[in-house]
């Protein structure tokens, strides 16, 4: 067994600007990421920062193993029902045992740390 780990770290400001300038959303989130983060009204950049920053992490603690033909919406972060953020990869990745996550954001950041357990290869 194999610990890997990814962290990421953004300015909330950069998305913002992402967002409001291009087709960001479209290319970066699925339809439920969307539907999650809108409903949080002037909070939403928040949460699209800390959606960024969990698929940088996740990106960052398998990237050995991603294929090099992956989207950024195979790296989907769902709430469960106690609103624990949780991943779920569309993606055909072997052997990973479990992949934990947690991100945060305050009013000018986002952040995510990411731990997999993965069998060796």
């Amino acid at each position: 067994m194999k610990l890997s780990v990814g962290t990421d770290i953004i300015e909330i400001s950069r998305i913002k600007h992402l967002i409001d300038t291009t087709n960001f959303i479209e290319r970066m989130y699925t339809n439920k990421e969307i539907e999650y983060c809108e409903s949080k009204k002037e909070q939403k950049y928040q949460s699209y920062a800390a959606r960024f920053a969990a698929k940088e992490a996740i990106y960052k603690a398998l990237s050995d193993r991603i294929p090099s033909n992956y989207t950024w919406k195979d790296f989907e972060i769902l709430n469960s029902v106690n609103g624990k953020p949780e991943v779920c990869l569309h993606l055909d990745i072997k052997n990973i045992d479990n992949i934990e996550i947690s991100i945060s954001h305050c009013k000018e950041y986002a952040v995510a740390y990411v731990t997999a357990i993965l069998e060796e290869k």
